[in-house]
């Protein structure tokens, strides 16, 4: 039997440098460390994405990382550049708010702090809906190739046989997949899982044979303080 611990990487930057640790983020994943110094993995798994390396980096530090692209998040930046225009064209409350968003970014000036880097608003919401719905014509990767993705990568990680404890560090959608799959959950539900999950949490799956169960999903007892808890 293995266990995986599916981990989800530190807060991140701001909006314009979402691809890194903020230093909030790096102090979640050294809370992380701590919490698991106790705990041997027998392998380390994580996405390509700087954000995912560097929380591995933090919390497992002089582990033999194998780096899988496949644990990836989805580009929501693209997303946006191809969807942002269709929304707002058909969605005059949506460009509204898009607008502001922009000037909210500007103004920050990278603030890691401000309001706008560090909450889910509307009009992301909208965005990732109309991409998981296939709303409009995108060049990049469907939310369908997506679910495919990880799905594979999970499969990938089952079939290496190992035994005992498998750390995999990813993000809040490559987890809300994996967890929606052992529920077989096979829509945008996954969507949902993903939402509510916290920055370094800990969601652990339980593979014995070709049976995965999903046993703990978003566990923070790491983050005791209530402004380590972030969603983004």
């Amino acid at each position: 039997m293995s266990i995986l611990y599916l981990v989800r990487h530190g807060q991140a930057g701001t909006r314009e440098n979402y691809d890194s640790l903020s230093d909030v983020g790096r102090a979640q994943a050294r809370l992380l460390s701590e919490h698991l110094r106790e705990t041997h993995f027998t392998a380390v798994y994580s996405g390509s994405l700087a954000r995912q390396q560097a929380t591995a980096a933090e919390v497992l530090p002089g582990a033999n990382i194998i780096v899988e692209p496949g644990w990836d998040e989805f580009d929501l930046s693209r997303v946006y550049r191809e969807f942002a225009p269709h929304l707002a064209h058909d969605d005059e409350q949506f460009r509204i708010e898009y607008e502001e968003m922009q000037r909210e970014i500007a103004e920050s000036r990278g603030a890691q702090d401000a309001p706008v880097h560090r909450k889910w608003n509307d009009c992301d919401r909208k965005c990732v809906r109309a991409w998981v719905e296939g709303r409009y014509e995108y060049s990049g990767e469907s939310w369908t190739a997506f679910v495919e993705r990880i799905r594979g990568s999970l499969a990938r990680v089952i079939e290496a046989a190992h035994e005992g404890n498998v750390a995999v560090f990813t993000s809040a959608t490559p987890i809300g997949v994996s967890a929606a799959r052992t529920l077989e959950i096979a829509d945008g539900r996954a969507m949902w899982l993903a939402a509510v999950m916290f920055n370094t949490s800990v969601t652990t799956l339980r593979v014995h044979g070709d049976e995965v169960r999903l046993f703990t999903m978003n566990a923070t007892p790491h983050l005791s303080e209530a402004r380590l808890r972030t969603f983004r």
